[in-house]
């Protein structure tokens, strides 16, 4: 089993361009795994992992269960907010990427660290959680909704601070999540964050009432990752 992890920044990047760039890997460790079907154990080749951080321009995305009625504007005014729009294929329904927020990919074989798809989204959730406590903010898992939460104890305040959407094929993942760190939460207004309608979204920034070193946050998630995951990254 493989645990060594590629991690990769690419700042910021075009949200189909960074899709585009998942899918390649995606689809070499697919190759890899599939191929590995037809061997011996002697020839069994290890599968490669890869962990990638990035910004995108603003974007909604929708999963491929989600409902179009989440987007609260039309085409027009998404080009006047400068925004674009993608159907894709991971689960979940919509949601907002934009500047300030830290978008991860982690393209795994869930074989190589014994996880199942749930083990792997609560391990994700558990890195967020972790890195969140690091600014004493005290963060959570809300039941019955993916995701890390703050308050929810409390349904009227009650808001999520990082959205998860995932796909698994061949136990390989794709897609990943949604950190707000100084994202500007007006582009939240525009849709039902996720189809909920009576929940609210945060940020760090708002959280603290100051701006993050986004840098310093990065390198907290990209070691919680590593630790909770028991990856090497390289």
């Amino acid at each position: 089993m493989n645990k060594k992890v590629k991690f990769e920044d690419l700042k910021s990047i075009d949200y189909k361009e960074a899709w585009d760039y998942q899918k390649k890997l995606f689809n070499e460790i697919a190759e890899v795994k599939i191929a590995n079907m037809k061997k011996p154990a002697e020839q069994i080749e290890e599968t490669k992992n890869y962990l990638l951080f990035c910004e995108h321009p603003h974007v909604y995305t929708l999963g491929k269960h989600g409902s179009e009625k989440n987007l609260l504007v039309d085409a027009i005014q998404l080009q006047a907010k400068d925004a674009t729009f993608y159907k894709i294929d991971r689960g979940g329904d919509i949601t907002y990427h934009g500047p300030g927020q830290i978008v991860g990919y982690p393209i795994i074989d869930l074989n190589n660290f014994s996880l199942g798809i749930r083990d792997y989204i609560f391990n994700i959730e558990e890195s967020i959680i972790l890195t969140l406590k690091e600014y004493n903010i005290n963060a959570e898992r809300l039941k019955g909704a993916t995701g890390v939460w703050l308050d929810t104890h409390d349904k009227s305040k009650t808001r999520k601070i990082c959205a998860i959407g995932v796909k698994s094929s061949h136990w390989i993942t794709m897609h990943g999540f949604a950190f707000n760190v100084n994202t500007n939460l007006d582009y939240f207004n525009y849709i039902n964050p996720c189809g909920f309608v009576d929940k609210g979204v945060t940020s760090m920034q708002k959280e603290i009432s100051k701006k993050i070193d986004f840098e310093e946050v990065k390198l907290k998630l990209k070691n919680n990752i590593a630790r909770v995951f028991g990856m090497t990254l390289f």
